[in-house]
């Protein structure tokens, strides 16, 4: 994968990509709304429908590759959380850091809902709906939210100033102390344009916010499930009007001890930022060469794109905890570093 940014004029940034099957892309993004706005290429249909799964797969690489290329070039938030890898690894930052008694309150009723299935003793945090077609084709999810307390950083004295100018008093209380239900939409409005722009100052001056950075809440549990038509269905919960920093979305497989499952959370958070890349098109960090079930969506892909291995699989059949070894699928001389299709 290549790209090369052509000009922007303050509303519209235009980029080529070009992506793993030689293709160039003419793609035209719009910096405020961050939305792809224009995309033109002559190596596949027009039309999706027309397309094959590797053809589909490889326009979208080329769309989320150049979202990331422009968001690590000009620093522009055009990556949706929940591909964003840098976001995502912060939760999984941020879950490393809690103790168990506070990983519980969070993902409690997850770990619940899990165990359910495996051991009577549990009782369901939520029941099956009636429709549904079994109990194994359901996931079940949890939307995970950031909170950054910049009290916490290097970065104090700026974040005090700066927080004046939108009217926030940090004189005191620290945000750590607030949650998100207790805000109204105009103060979550302001709480999060201060955080976008203390993010970018601190961006500007080289320092990390990453000390910060804490679960701030977590949605009520719900899931998608098929019904007996084989037609998917999502129940509702109760979250913030804000967009989460990421998912965590598990089939009912045996999560073992809540100290094993934490461990498994965060293995699954590892392999949603491998996905992020994989799908961009790019190898992912030595870090984030692991085998096991990150996304849905992904592993979606890796069973129907030809190109794609099945990472999501490792050989044990462990969802959680997987295979760490990079052995066949990583390297110069791997299984991945012979798909011209796949790495650049």
């Amino acid at each position: 994968m290549d790209g090369n940014i052509e000009g922007e004029d303050g509303e519209y940034l235009k980029i080529y990509v070009t992506d793993n099957n030689t293709t160039e892309h003419d793609i035209t993004i719009e910096i405020g709304s961050s939305e792809i706005v224009y995309h033109e290429q002559d190596g596949y249909p027009d039309d999706p429908a027309k397309r094959s799964d590797e053809g589909n797969e490889h326009v979208k690489q080329a769309r989320r590759f150049a979202r990331y290329y422009v968001y690590c070039e000009r620093g522009y938030d055009t990556v949706p959380s929940r591909i964003h890898p840098e976001r995502i690894n912060a939760v999984r930052l941020a879950v490393a850091e809690m103790d168990l008694e506070e990983f519980e309150a969070n993902f409690g009723d997850l770990y619940q809902q899990l165990k359910s299935h495996h051991d009577e003793d549990y009782e369901r945090v939520v029941q099956l709906p009636a429709d549904a077609q079994s109990e194994e084709l359901v996931l079940y999810r949890k939307n995970v939210y950031l909170g950054l307390d910049p009290l916490e950083t290097e970065f104090e004295k700026e974040a005090r100033t700066l927080a004046e100018r939108y009217g926030l008093d940090l004189t005191d209380r620290s945000p750590s102390d607030l949650t998100l239900g207790s805000l109204s939409p105009d103060e979550l409005d302001s709480w999060s344009a201060y955080s976008d722009d203390l993010a970018a100052e601190a961006t500007d001056a080289g320092v990390t916010l990453y000390d910060g950075l804490y679960i701030d809440g977590v949605s009520e549990l719900h899931m998608a499930y098929l019904d007996h038509r084989g037609e998917e269905h999502v129940t509702t919960a109760l979250e913030p009007e804000v967009e989460p920093d990421t998912r965590i979305e598990l089939p009912p497989a045996d999560p073992g001890t809540l100290e094993q499952f934490k461990a498994a959370v965060q293995f699954n958070l590892i392999c949603q930022i491998r996905d992020c890349f994989i799908r961009m098109g790019l190898e992912p960090p030595k870090e984030y060469q692991v085998l096991g079930l990150g996304t849905f969506e992904a592993a979606e892909k890796y069973e129907s794109v030809d190109f794609y291995p099945e990472y999501h699989m490792p050989e044990d059949g462990d969802v959680f905890l997987g295979d760490t070894q990079r052995s066949a699928f990583f390297g110069s001389k791997s299984v991945l570093g012979s798909l011209k299709s796949l790495l650049s």
